[in-house]
């Protein structure tokens, strides 16, 4: 037989072969993620068997088990548009569930393997003018407790797809449709798939919950679309050909040496996707190029980049490029596909940019041109707000459906968002924590049966109405076990047996206990039975306890009105023998004589600054060490209360970034506190135009973060949490080694350990610096500080101070908003920087002082949060500063064009 032939027979084999033990892992595969899929054909009509899918045999179910509301339609598309399209939309989109009623339906999606583990979320939608109108709505979809994304259609014939890749907190999982006066919402098909663990990795730290919405995935070279069974996470990739000077090369025939085989990645990209990639026309071609505008230049995207060689190379020849990112090396090594083997390359880029432009640039080594086979491109989307208490939803669920309960607004999440809260419920909000149940009202809800036991798993009931229902059985001894619980109403209804004497015991610890034939001084059939020898020893006891009380409370308000009288002559005359009783220093801090300070502060002849309390003068002890000495004036009622606070925070609490208490002086009339010297004053006058030295954006990094770690522990370290409401550069000090440290706590407000936020009758703080939803509401949270401090490293960026009153200059905020949003970024940064800075590390300091600086606190993330960010920012610009700057390339010679990427998924048909 002809050698040549020989050999073509053997590659023919290998191929099969190859291919076959592909197959059968595939297979294995498919049958393991499949399992776990949950595929809804919304609308669906009961009964009956769902044909299977046209697209790769998957089984939809109806969505009857899914939710209790919404109308099931089919959709009025024309036929020949449905038989013609099926493989983009698939049987699932020829019907579609309406919501005509109610502002909020949600999809049940729970599922006990769901919390913590990756997972694609898809809702489809086709509205193909199911009701006759050729109204086509917009509504919000959201997941969980937030907002998802809009959805907007182009036309009643398009489909469009919204996607996300999710990391639940919860098994519990919900997706509603929240109606937004735009016409009714609608939902034609919902899908979930879990995800290898391995891939879509995020910079988000645990917890923080960033998910990534699909902005685009491309099969470049592609003829149809591809999803299950080819791709066994089910993932949708969409055909991409070729540009007008590009050219789509396919995958040799002659496949790797046996054994070797296609080796996957964690992303699992299928291999019919790979099969294809576009490059450059002409094999001396330098540069390929795609690019996006994005509709939001604020928004971040993360881009996975899947290559492999698809042409078996001669030895001559080599494929290796570099990317840029808008003309800047983006990814440090050059890159060199592997024949047969997907490598994925993961980019991130923060916000603020106004086009984004992505380059494959041929190396001067390199003899044949770049290619790219596929590209997913998601946003980054952030869900802040943590679901209800996982075990009160469960209990909530479980007493709905036991008594059958049919409530319009009793769907998705009891207690989020807030405008939705189920009827009959009461919940508390504090901000690190998820919302608890305290209330639960269902009086004359039908309820019938016993009492039941999931209430007990609400552990944080304090108020609980079943009155006027059928409920019957004994009174369960659980609900004795409730403690928190304040309030129980069990009154009409049809009980019977003992009330449990555990209940009756809480009554006498302050349980107020409504139900028949229960009185809460003695308890049910315990009392004596003659009533009128109750009353001779009743009324005489209330009287005296009445009498008792009256006598009290004058007692009391006359204490009161002398001791006020005294801590004004305090503060008026000052007199030492008085003081004492309004001031306590317990510190192991040096007491210094009046005779002392004078000394070491030369007759107070320095002056390093003014303050509401008094003056701050310069001071040396005996040991040359320099101390800066703030110092009470006598006519301060305000700073005398400052002062007195200030000492009592710094006597318990120590921090490298928090100024240190050196001694106090506290003699007669004349007060006053010593502390650490700081060599180069406050940040405020070092960003100021009249510094010899101008901050590196190093220093000024490590100043944010230095700053950011002293509030952490006040925040987080400190038990109980202190807040210190006026964070501002003038309050950050800066010593020798521009080690910055937080001081003037004189407004500080220290919290009990079960409180989360505190109600002030008076705003305190610095305007500019102060939380709009503080001075609104007059509830001050740590989220105050938070704010305070993203004004903060808006300073740090820009140089700028936060108001300037004389020019009437805009607030530093909607400043830096202007620049923003008209994409002129550089505006914004300090221009005595002189651009030695990373851009990139610029951008992120600025999302993240615009995240801090968020009007609503819930917005705003958490000390601990901003500290991780600036580390990170930190030690990137560290690296960068070590490695030395790469210059920018720019490139623009045999330039290949991919088309623009559109901003969604949809799939337009004919009209």
């Amino acid at each position: 037989m002809d050698k040549a032939v020989m050999q073509g027979y053997v590659r023919v084999v290998l191929l099969l072969l190859s291919c076959f033990a592909l197959t059968n892992v595939v297979n294995g595969q498919n049958s393991a993620a499949v399992s776990e899929f949950i595929s809804i054909d919304c609308g669906f009509a009961e009964g009956g068997n769902y044909p299977e899918d046209e697209i790769g045999g998957l089984l939809y179910q109806p969505d009857k088990d899914f939710l209790e509301s919404g109308t099931g339609i089919s959709a009025t598309i024309e036929q020949g548009y449905i038989h013609n399209y099926t493989a983009l939309i698939g049987k699932p989109l020829w019907t579609l569930r309406s919501f005509p009623n109610g502002s909020r339906n949600c999809y049940n999606l729970s599922s006990a393997q769901a919390k913590g583990k990756r997972v694609l979320v898809r809702a489809s939608f086709l509205y193909g003018n199911y009701d006759g109108k050729n109204e086509i709505p917009s509504f919000e979809l959201h997941l969980g407790v937030e907002l998802w994304d809009r959805v907007k259609l182009k036309g009643p014939l398009n489909v469009v797809r919204k996607e996300i890749l999710h990391v639940p907190s919860s098994n519990l999982l919900h997706v509603c449709l929240v109606n937004t006066g735009e016409g009714t919402p609608f939902i034609s098909a919902l899908e979930l798939r879990p995800m290898n663990e391995a891939a879509y990795a995020t910079n988000a730290s645990a917890g923080k919950n960033e998910s990534l919405l699909l902005y685009r995935r491309n099969n470049y070279g592609g003829q149809s679309l591809i999803r299950y069974p080819d791709d066994i996470r089910d993932r949708v990739w969409y055909p991409y050909p070729a540009p007008q000077n590009g050219t789509v090369i396919t995958l040799s025939p002659i496949p790797p040496s046996p054994g070797q085989g296609i080796p996957k990645n964690v992303f699992e990209v299928p291999s019919n996707v790979m099969e294809t990639a576009i490059s450059n026309k002409e094999t001396g071609g330098k540069v390929l190029t795609f690019s996006w505008d994005p509709e939001d230049s604020t928004t971040n995207y993360y881009v996975y980049m899947h290559f492999a060689e698809v042409m078996r190379l001669p030895q001559n020849q080599t494929r290796v490029f570099n990317i840029l990112m808008n003309n800047k090396k983006w990814y440090e090594e050059p890159v060199s596909p592997s024949y047969w083997n997907t490598t994925t390359i993961f980019m991130t880029r923060p916000a603020f940019q106004s086009k984004w432009e992505i380059q494959f640039v041929k190396t001067e080594s390199s003899t044949l041109p770049p290619l790219i086979n596929a590209v997913e491109i998601y946003t980054v989307k952030r869900f802040l707000k943590s679901q209800t208490r996982e075990n009160d939803v469960q209990a909530m669920v479980n007493m709905k459906a036991s008594y059958r309960l049919k409530r319009d607004n009793w769907v998705g999440d009891p207690c989020l968002p807030e405008a939705y809260v189920w009827e009959g419920l009461h919940c508390s909000y504090n901000d690190n924590d998820p919302p608890i149940i305290t209330h639960l009202n269902l009086s004359a809800s039908g309820l019938a049966g016993n009492i039941s036991l999931s209430i007990s798993n609400l552990i944080s009931l304090e108020y609980l109405d079943l009155s006027n229902n059928g409920l019957t059985g004994q009174v369960p001894n659980f609900l004795s076990q409730l403690s928190s619980l304040k309030v129980l109403n069990l009154t009409g209804n049809h009980f019977s047996g003992p009330i449990p004497q555990e209940l009756i015991e809480r009554t006498k610890n302050g349980l107020i206990l409504r139900i028949e034939g229960y009185e809460a001084t003695c308890g049910p059939n315990n009392c004596d039975d003659d009533k009128t020898t109750s009353k001779k020893f009743v009324v005489p006891m209330v009287a005296l306890v009445i009498i008792t009380f009256i006598l009290l409370t004058a007692l009391l308000l006359l204490c009161w009105r002398q001791k006020r009288k005294r801590n004004q002559e305090i503060v008026r005359m000052g007199a030492k023998s008085d003081r004492k009783d309004g001031f306590n220093v317990e510190s192991k801090n040096k007491s210094f004589t009046y005779s002392e300070i004078l000394n070491i502060t030369k007759n107070f002849k320095r002056v390093l600054g003014e303050g509401g309390f008094g003056t701050v003068y310069h001071g040396c002890l005996g040991d040359d060490i320099q101390v800066a000495i703030k110092v009470l004036s006598q006519s301060s009622v305000q700073g005398y209360h400052e002062f007195q606070t200030e000492v009592e925070l710094l006597t318990r609490v120590h921090h490298r970034n928090l100024t240190s208490l050196v001694g106090y002086c506290y003699e007669g009339t004349n007060t006053a506190l010593v502390y650490e010297f700081m060599a180069n004053g406050n940040l405020r006058d070092m960003l100021s135009e009249r510094t010899s030295h101008v901050l590196s954006w190093i220093e000024r990094l490590q100043i944010a973060m230095d700053a950011a770690q002293g509030l952490d522990y006040l925040h987080n370290g400190c038990k109980p949490p202190i807040i210190h409401r006026d964070v501002k550069t003038t309050n950050i000090l800066l010593n020798e080694k521009l080690q910055a440290k937080i001081a003037d706590f004189g407004l500080s407000r220290t919290f009990a350990v079960e409180e989360k936020s505190y109600v002030s009758t008076k705003v305190v703080g610095t305007p500019g610096y102060l939380d709009p939803e503080y001075f609104e509401s007059r509830r001050l949270t740590e989220k105050s500080d938070v704010f305070s401090f993203g004004i903060v490293i808006l300073e740090l960026i820009s140089g700028r101070p936060t108001v300037i009153m004389n020019d009437k200059k805009p607030h530093i905020i909607q400043w830096v908003n202007f620049f923003v949003e008209t994409g002129d970024i550089r505006k914004i940064i300090d221009p005595k920087l002189k651009g030695e800075f990373e851009v990139d590390c610029v951008w992120k300091a600025l999302e993240l002082a615009m995240a801090c600086a968020s009007p609503t606190s819930n917005r705003r993330p958490n000390m601990d949060y901003v500290v991780t960010k600036l580390k990170e920012c930190l030690s990137a610009e560290k690296a960068r500063k070590d490695e030395g700057n790469d210059d920018q390339v720019f490139y623009s010679e045999q330039v290949l064009e991919l088309m623009p990427i559109a901003p969604d998924n949809s799939i337009i048909g004919p009209r």
